[in-house]
C-alpha cells in the first residue's frame, strides 16, 4: 500500500514545507487540488458534500495546480505529485500535455496525472466550453495527452479536437500515469479503457466496496484484470493497518488520508505545526507498520 497526503485549501506557504515533511515521513504521493474560479451565482451542488452546499470553497487560495506541482517539485527529491483532480475537461488538451510532460522532465517523473470532469457550468462557461457532451470531449482529451506525451509523432482527428502530426519535447523519462476521477458508472469505465487508474473521492464505505466491484467487473469486461491498475481510495480503513490490509485485499493500491475536515466556510485556522505533527503522527504509527 502506498499513502498519499492530502491537504488542500490552506495558506499557500504551508504547501512546500508539508510536502519536504510528507517525503521525509514516507509519503509516496502528495494531492495537489485544481479549481479555477468561483461564482457568484450558480444553481449547482457540490457533489461530495452531505448537503451539496459550495460555500466552504469561496476565498479559498487555490494556487494554479501546474505552478503548485513545479514549485513542490523544486524542493523535494523523491514524492510524486497527484492532481486530485485537473478539470481536464475544460482545458486545451495540447496545453496540458505540455504542462504536464514539462513537470515530468523537470522533476524526474514524479507526476500522477489525475483528471476530471467539472461539476461547475460554471467552469466550462468562462472556459468558452460547451457543457454539453463534455464526457466525450474528456475522452477526446485524454487520448490527446497519452498520445503526446510519448514524445513520438502523433496525430488526432475526433468531433471536438483534429490534430495534424505533430510531436512535443521532452518526453518524460516515463509515460504518465492517466488516473481518472469520478464514481460515475462512466467515470469507472473511462478510468480502465483510457486511464491507468481510478481515483476515488470519499463518501460512504458501503458505496466505496460497490465501486470496487464495479471496478473489477469492468477490468475483466475490457480484458485488463491482470494489467498494472492503480486504486487511489479515501477510507477510514486507511487509518488503521487492519484496515489498511483490508483495504489491498480489495485491490486497493494507494490510500490518500487527510488530518483535517476541509469543507469549512472561512480560513484554514491549523497551525503548520501541527499539520507536520499530524503527518508524521500517522507515518509512525501506520505507515510504518505496514511496509516494514
Amino acid at each position: 500500500m502506498r499513502f498519499t497526503y492530502a491537504e488542500a485549501m490552506t495558506d499557500p506557504s504551508y504547501y512546500a514545507p508539508l510536502a519536504r515533511a510528507a517525503e521525509a515521513a514516507g509519503y509516496a504521493s502528495f494531492s495537489v487540488a485544481d479549481s479555477l474560479i468561483y461564482p457568484r451565482e450558480s444553481d449547482s451542488t457540490y457533489p461530495y458534500t452531505d448537503d451539496g452546499n459550495r460555500e466552504f470553497l469561496e476565498d479559498k487560495a487555490f494556487i494554479e495546480t501546474f505552478t503548485l506541482i513545479a514549485a513542490l517539485g523544486a524542493v523535494t527529491e523523491r514524492i510524486r505529485f497527484t492532481p486530485f483532480v485537473l478539470k481536464l475537461a475544460v482545458r486545451p488538451p495540447v496545453l496540458v500535455a505540455k504542462q504536464a510532460m514539462s513537470i515530468a522532465a523537470l522533476n524526474g517523473g514524479r507526476l500522477g496525472l489525475g483528471v476530471g470532469l467539472s461539476p461547475w457550468p460554471e467552469d466550462f462557461t468562462v472556459m468558452g466550453v460547451p457543457w454539453e457532451r463534455r464526457g466525450k470531449r474528456m475522452d477526446e482529451a485524454i487520448d490527446i495527452v497519452r498520445g503526446l506525451s510519448t514524445g513520438e509523432y502523433f496525430e488526432y482527428h475526433g468531433e471536438f479536437f483534429d490534430l495534424p502530426a505533430v510531436k512535443m519535447s521532452p518526453a518524460p523519462p516515463e509515460p504518465i500515469p492517466i488516473l481518472v476521477g469520478g464514481h460515475s458508472d462512466a467515470a469507472l469505465r473511462r478510468s480502465v479503457v483510457r486511464g491507468d487508474g481510478w481515483m476515488h473521492a470519499g463518501g460512504d464505505p458501503e458505496e466505496l466496496d460497490a465501486m470496487l466491484a464495479k471496478l473489477a467487473r469492468i477490468r475483466e469486461e475490457e480484458g485488463r484484470a491482470g494489467d498494472p491498475f492503480e486504486v487511489h481510495v479515501i477510507s477510514l480503513d486507511a487509518y488503521t493497518t487492519d484496515g489498511v490490509k483490508r483495504l489491498e485485499d480489495k485491490g486497493v493500491t494507494d490510500a490518500i488520508v487527510g488530518f483535517r475536515w476541509p469543507y469549512i466556510k472561512g480560513s484554514d485556522t491549523e497551525p503548520l505545526a501541527t499539520k507536520i505533527e499530524n503527518l508524521e503522527r500517522f507515518a509512525e504509527t501506520v505507515i510504518a507498520k505496514v511496509s516494514g
